[in-house]
């Protein structure tokens, strides 16, 4: 069976490619094998996968949710924060109401005692699209971290496991120096990565030396090789929320105020009872070194919070110079859900 138009022109899909829904006044066919039974026959595609990327604040959860309410989708999380269960306010993760109406997947799933990985975000998520699909539900992956979606779109470079003792020298190492003497560091050994990373990464930094220290390789070598990728071209919707820059940063600032409202403060509090590495990701997270400074009371709450909204406002302006760079032939459009439905391309069958 071949069906459809796109703008226009004339486009053919066939069913082993792509899976359709028929939409009827009052239900949801989610089995090709039936769709006749439809009246009126009005198709949408519904793509191996929709990818929603776009900066902190922009309103990308908002519109998952619209695309996964609109398609029977499942949404599952890309960004490296809201793995973190001890973080669910600061790290803006779903609300209980939003996950209890739509399935959501790999959110709070992580102990902040870990350091989780993009390799083992990819195998997760691999196991969370598959698991999608067998249950007919499309897979929504949205986040804000670019590189989980190049992981999963290009592969991820074959580099061997890091020996736990060469792990432990440079992480204690990084306890004990400043960021930018690790990155002296790795200008002596790496100096390609060196100049590829900011002085003040340390968790990239580390990542570096760890690397050309265990393999002898430059880890810019080692990333130049791509393994297999989770996703294929093809069959994807890939999306990126970019509203206007005044309308993130004022999003940015109110919902930290809504953060410390709903008990932000609190989260980080607990943090420190639980004594974690402070080189560990999730006391990176955005806003946990401010509060952080203010618990221990080096600076009060408001000087805290104004820097956090400062480095969260840098921080997006980060992920939309990286988003223009890598994701330039994504589709791009406003926040909101409108937008999102609006993006999504509709087909119309021929007559059996």
């Amino acid at each position: 069976m071949q069906y459809g138009s796109r703008g226009g022109t004339r486009s053919y899909f066939s069913w082993p490619t792509l899976t359709a829904i028929c939409v009827s006044s009052t239900f949801l066919l989610a089995d090709p094998a039936l769709s006749w039974s439809c009246e009126p026959k009005s198709w949408q595609i519904v793509f191996e996968a929709v990818l929603i990327a776009g900066p902190t604040a922009s309103g990308k959860s908002a519109a998952a949710l619209a695309l996964a309410d609109r398609l029977g989708g499942r949404i599952i999380n890309a960004d490296s924060m809201q793995v973190y269960r001890e973080l669910p306010v600061l790290t803006a993760q779903p609300s209980a109401a939003d996950m209890a109406d739509i399935p959501h997947r790999l959110y709070s799933t992580v102990s902040g005692r870990e350091a989780y990985s993009v390799g083992r975000w990819v195998a997760d998520a691999a196991a969370e699209i598959r698991d999608a699909r067998s249950a007919g539900q499309v897979p929504i992956l949205v986040g804000g971290s670019g590189l989980y979606f190049m992981a999963l779109l290009q592969g991820l470079s074959p580099i061997p496991d890091i020996p736990e003792d060469v792990r432990q020298h440079w992480r204690g190492r990084a306890a004990t120096i400043s960021a930018s003497e690790l990155h002296s560091a790795l200008a002596v050994r790496d100096p390609i990565m060196a100049e590829r990373l900011t002085p003040t990464d340390t968790q990239r930094l580390v990542r570096a030396l760890e690397v050309v220290e265990a393999t002898g390789i430059s880890l810019a070598e080692w990333q130049e090789t791509a393994g297999d990728p989770v996703l294929g071209a093809e069959d994807l919707h890939k999306l990126v929320v970019a509203p206007e820059r005044k309308e993130i940063y004022s999003a940015i600032n109110a919902r930290f105020d809504s953060m410390l409202r709903d008990g932000a403060l609190a989260e980080v509090e607990a943090l420190i009872n639980l004594s974690l590495d402070p080189g560990l990701p999730v006391m990176r997270a955005l806003g946990v070194p401010e509060l952080l400074a203010h618990l221990a009371g080096e600076v009060d709450l408001k000087d805290a919070s104004n820097t956090a909204k400062t480095m969260s406002r840098r921080y997006a302006k980060r992920q939309m110079t990286w988003a223009r760079r890598f994701m330039a032939d994504w589709t791009w459009f406003p926040s909101g859900e409108a937008a999102a439905l609006a993006a999504l391309p509709t087909q119309q069958t021929d007559q059996p």
